[in-house]
């Protein structure tokens, strides 16, 4: 039997994304340890909803229909609050504007935001109006049924296609990273190496066209794991500009914090039965990025 003051890993970690966690009286970040005779708290939830509606926002949609929304996430902004009365993220503009949205889906906190895209990250975003279309949607995208086609801009050349299919797990000692995985089980030193059982991850590369230095790709995910393509792209040698976090080199004209990674088609068939094929533009820091690269 598992005890704790979480159901889960997950629910564990959603509470200290929270900051509803407090260890001795401070609160707690992902991945610090706790030890023998500490005091752990945790903050009762706040009345507040969780997805509080932005009062200045800007939305570009990209396809709308009753169960449905498409939207173009700017970068570098956060998907979905991590606390109760936060505001600024793609959520809180989405609630404003479609407040059925905020219950459309099982966590309060996500409302019905279909699949995530890292702050970095820039694309195609989609949300359900209502619970059967979630639920729809979130079997599709766990079957490989929806098509998501990310292009990024990577380090180095790529002539042909490839398919990059490493596990991915956490690493051991960066709760902000996560790891391409040679081999499981690891053995020797490499068994410290991960902080989790590694995920299956399957991503499939084309090169569209070289840069000066760089060659922009399309990278097509079956699976969804964590970081994927960009550890995947990194893992292979490829990592893409501006993220820092996996080696990427500097990119010219991109904010700290922004990459150049971008979801830039979606091909599904939405809850309706409408076979909807969505394609998002490049955003102005993106297209100036490439102009700086050449």
């Amino acid at each position: 039997m598992r005890l704790g003051l979480a159901q889960s890993r997950r629910a564990a970690r959603e509470l200290i994304e929270s900051g509803r966690v407090r260890v001795n009286g401070r609160r707690w970040r992902k991945g610090e340890a706790v030890a023998s005779g500490d005091a752990v708290e945790i903050e009762p939830a706040s009345e507040t909803p969780a997805i509080a509606p932005a009062a200045k926002s800007e939305l570009a949609i990209l396809y709308e229909d009753r169960d449905l929304l498409i939207v173009a996430k700017p970068a570098p902004m956060a998907c979905y609050p991590l606390r109760p009365g936060e505001n600024g993220t793609m959520m809180n503009a989405v609630v404003a504007r479609f407040p059925e949205t905020a219950e459309a889906g099982p966590k309060p906190a996500e409302g019905g935001l279909i699949h995530r895209l890292d702050n970095g990250t820039s694309g195609a975003l989609m949300i359900a109006r209502n619970p059967g279309a979630y639920a729809v949607m979130r079997a599709a995208l766990k079957n490989g049924a929806i098509m998501r086609r990310y292009h990024a801009l990577v380090a180095g050349a790529i002539e042909r296609p490839l398919q990059i299919d490493s596990p991915i797990a956490h690493h051991a000692k960066n709760p902000r990273r996560m790891v391409a995985v040679r081999s499981w089980p690891p053995v020797g030193s490499a068994a410290s190496a991960y902080r989790s059982n590694p995920r299956p991850a399957l991503t499939a590369v084309a090169p569209l066209r070289r840069i000066g230095g760089f060659t922009l790709v399309a990278a097509a995910p079956t699976t969804g794991v964590r970081h994927q393509i960009r550890v995947h792209l990194a893992s292979a040698g490829f990592p893409i500009a501006g993220d820092e976090l996996y080696g990427g080199p500097q990119a010219l004209r991109l904010a700290p914090g922004r990459f150049w990674l971008h979801l830039a088609e979606l091909e599904l068939t939405a809850p309706s039965g409408a076979f909807v094929r969505i394609s998002a533009p490049y955003p102005a820091d993106l297209e100036s990025a490439l102009s700086g690269a050449a």
